[in-house]
């Protein structure tokens, strides 16, 4: 301690004494009438950096650590203050020089004043800069290139000395300028493209489209279809894959359909010709996608690479949504013989898949009495070959499905061994910590909920199994294994009351219980409310709105104005709740957006922040309402859209946000009791404590066995394990310290 106290002493000492001699440095400088001005600027500049930590002092701290404030200072005054008075004093650099050497040091200044994000990594490479800058003003005056140098420095190193215009008269500047683009392509390739259409006719130009290429084969795609001279480059390189693609983006249309087969069009197992003849039929095409899926997760197995995955993944979820989810969902009053007619045809492959790609959009009844039976009928009831056939693909997924829906118990069972059915749950819980994702994670928290009601005996085993993959993981120091499975240990014991578990306190995560009232208030006391609408083209979000209405009207306890764009609903007694709602439009032009885009603006220009976001649209306009939702979102009703990527997309806009999804569509049966409850809550100024408003509307609906069934596929957010999940993983990979357990 004496010791660390010592050398802070001694940094003091030493920063107080270099401050002092550029200070006194800087009296003595008294430059010439007509370079004065650039002194000042750069000392403006230094002014600013200095008051950057907020704090009106001498020093500058961007750090814990002492020693690198120590060396940040220094450059940023000493250093600086030297390179003025020898610009200023040394004879042997002209007037013209030492203004273009002095303005460089201010353009470095601003460079780093620039920089205002938390990392300060423009101050931290100061003191290299300073170095690489003092050796290329070497180099310059003796009229030598500085290409060499700058080629071997860092780029954010690099950046700073070639944008201070110091060396613009260099006769390697222009060389200089594409080392310092190459060197930003190696360091963000994603940004190749959009980098090269700036500057197409760069030497180096197709080594990095063959690169970028690889990587990157969607964008590629986009930018061969322009009309350009990046496009006109890219179409001259002779690369199987790069011209593929422009082949591709040049097809007058139809790019986009033969992209997901680019792997294996490239290797000659299928040809554009091929794709032709299925591409104008949904069925056919859809079939091909889940074939061509297959192969390369076939592929995958034997680490070999395939080019065009992900467009793969996108066109086929795109497709089974399009052509058979939004069909049997939206039959979902029809018959089932008219109801599921459009996916007879389909093989337990191409079912599998329809499942598996459906999460958060398959209404319950269309999975529970269509997809699923259908499937096992078309693999005679035998699970196993089901997974064989799609290489178990997606089965944590299709694993979490079944749990929600109810049909986990009965796959499992129709297994012949049983043994096997263990070794697919084990499967199921175990290997979380490989890959990068958290998807497979979510899976396995949001099942356990659903199996623990339906099937104890696999739940205990799942809780085996995790302590034992915290162990292992813990053992190998394998800090984001030891983070997801302790996380699963805390929310699988939570499911169950008896344990007592309070997971805000466990998982260090703020209440998942209740959420304050002052939360959910602004600094007048108003809940502000968004209510996000859409018009659709058989009317469900017209009557929807109309539904939603009627909660209010003729009501002497709350008051309704509009506007050609949206309704304002304000209550008239209690605490005071706003409610927005965008009317619902259909027709050209996209007027729903319109609407929403006139509220987003009228609230914000008001200083009006919405702290629940209720969306009531169909599941393919959730992006929609994603893209316009506020961060001050406190609680946020999704209604049928609770899907992975749904919750995922929520919590990165509001990482606290209380999320209340269903796996069913979404029915004024249940929505407008769910809204009546939170907004009796908020007119009494009562926190909403989440169990006991669900345990108080299981009541109310225990009287309509229709409704009941409806409220059932309804989470609350204490319910909402992967939601939780989420949240507790991102704090506990944030902390600077590790992750302590209690689990072993």
């Amino acid at each position: 301690m004496i010791k660390n106290i010592r050398n802070i002493a001694c940094l003091s000492l030493a920063l107080f004494l270099i401050v002092s001699r550029a200070a006194a440095q800087d009296e003595n400088l008294k430059p010439d009438i007509r370079r004065a001005l650039y002194h000042d600027y750069v000392d403006r500049q230094q002014t600013i950096a200095l008051a950057s930590d907020g704090q009106s002092d001498k020093k500058l701290v961007i750090s814990k650590n002492d020693d690198i404030n120590f060396l940040v200072t220094d450059a940023l005054t000493r250093r600086i203050d030297e390179l003025q008075y020898r610009f200023e004093k040394d004879s042997v650099y002209p007037h013209p020089i030492k203004v273009r050497y002095i303005r460089g040091l201010e353009e470095i200044l601003k460079n780093l004043n620039a920089d205002t994000s938390r990392s300060r990594m423009a101050a931290l490479h100061l003191p290299a800069v300073l170095d690489a800058y003092e050796a290329c003003i070497a180099k310059d005056m003796d009229n030598l290139p500085i290409d060499g140098l700058v080629n071997k420095l860092p780029y954010p190193v690099a950046l700073p000395l070639i944008r201070s215009g110091a060396f613009d008269l260099n006769v390697s500047i222009r060389t200089c300028r594409q080392i310092l683009i190459r060197k930003y392509c190696g360091l963000y390739p994603d940004e190749v493209f959009i980098t090269l259409r700036q500057n197409p006719d760069l030497p180096f130009a197709d080594s990095l489209i063959k690169v970028a290429a690889y990587r990157y084969p969607m964008s590629l795609y986009d930018y061969a279809a322009a009309n350009n001279g990046l496009s006109n480059r890219i179409r001259k390189i002779d690369d199987p894959l790069i011209q593929t693609i422009t082949r591709m983006a040049m097809s007058g249309g139809s790019g986009q359909l033969y992209f997901p087969f680019l792997d294996n069009i490239i290797n000659g197992k299928i040809t554009q010709q091929d794709v032709d003849q299925v591409k104008n039929d949904p069925e056919q095409y859809y079939k091909l996608l889940v074939k061509t899926r297959i192969s390369y997760v076939e592929r995958a197995m034997r680490k070999d690479t395939t080019y065009g995955f992900h467009a793969l993944a996108s066109m086929l979820k795109k497709k089974a949504t399009e052509a058979f989810i939004n069909v049997i969902n939206g039959l979902h009053d029809q018959p089932d013989a008219v109801r599921f007619k459009v996916i007879q045809q389909l093989n337990a492959e191409e079912l599998y898949y329809l499942s598996v790609l459906s999460d958060g959009e398959i209404y319950t009844s269309s999975y529970v009495k269509g997809v699923y039976p259908l499937m096992m009928s078309k693999v005679n009831n035998r699970p196993d070959s089901l997974l064989m056939l799609v290489k178990f693909d997606k089965f944590r997924k299709f694993i979490k499905m079944a749990a929600g829906y109810n049909t986990l118990s009965d796959f499992l069972g129709s297994f012949p061994d049983h043994q096997d059915a263990q070794t697919l749950m084990t499967a199921f819980v175990n290997g979380l910590e490989n890959g990068e994702g958290l998807e497979d994670g979510v899976d396995v928290a949001d099942s356990y909920a659903s199996i623990t009601e339906t099937n104890k005996v696999v739940a205990d085993d799942m809780i085996a199994n995790v302590r034992l993959n915290y162990r292992k993981n813990f053992n190998l120091n394998n800090k984001r294994g030891t983070v997801i499975y302790d996380l699963l240990y805390k929310l699988f014991l939570s499911a169950d009351t008896a344990n007592k578990i309070d997971l805000s306190k466990e998982l260090g995560i703020p209440p998942v219980y209740t959420m304050g009232y002052k939360n959910l208030a602004d600094d007048s006391s108003r809940v502000i409310q968004q209510v996000f609408f859409y018009g659709d083209e058989d009317q469900d979000g017209q009557l929807s709105f109309i539904n939603f209405m009627a909660m209010f009207r003729n009501r002497n306890d709350w008051s309704i104005t509009e506007n050609d764009y949206w309704v304002t609903i304000k209550s008239l007694k209690g605490r005071p709740v706003w409610i927005f709602a965008n009317k619902p439009k259909y027709g050209d032009n996209d007027p729903d957006e319109e609407a929403q885009d006139k509220l987003v603006e009228y609230l914000a220009k008001n200083n009006l922040h919405p702290s629940v976001v209720i969306h009531r649209g169909h599941s393919y306009h959730l992006k929609s309402t994603l893209d316009k939702m506020s961060p001050s979102a406190e609680i946020v009703v999704l209604g049928s859209c609770g899907g992975y990527n749904n919750l995922n997309d929520v919590l990165s806009i509001s990482a606290d946000a209380h999320i209340i999804s269903s796996k069913q569509v979404g029915t004024k049966t249940v929505n407008e009791p769910i809204l009546e409850a939170i907004n009796s809550s908020l007119l009494e100024g009562r926190d909403i404590d989440w169990i006991g408003m669900w345990q108080q509307l299981a009541i109310r609906f225990s009287k309509n066995a229709a409704a009941k069934e409806k409220f059932d596929d309804y989470i609350p957010p204490y319910k909402n394990l992967g939601a939780i999940f989420i949240k507790g993983y991102k704090i506990a990979m944030s902390k600077q310290q590790g992750y302590l357990s209690k689990t072993n």
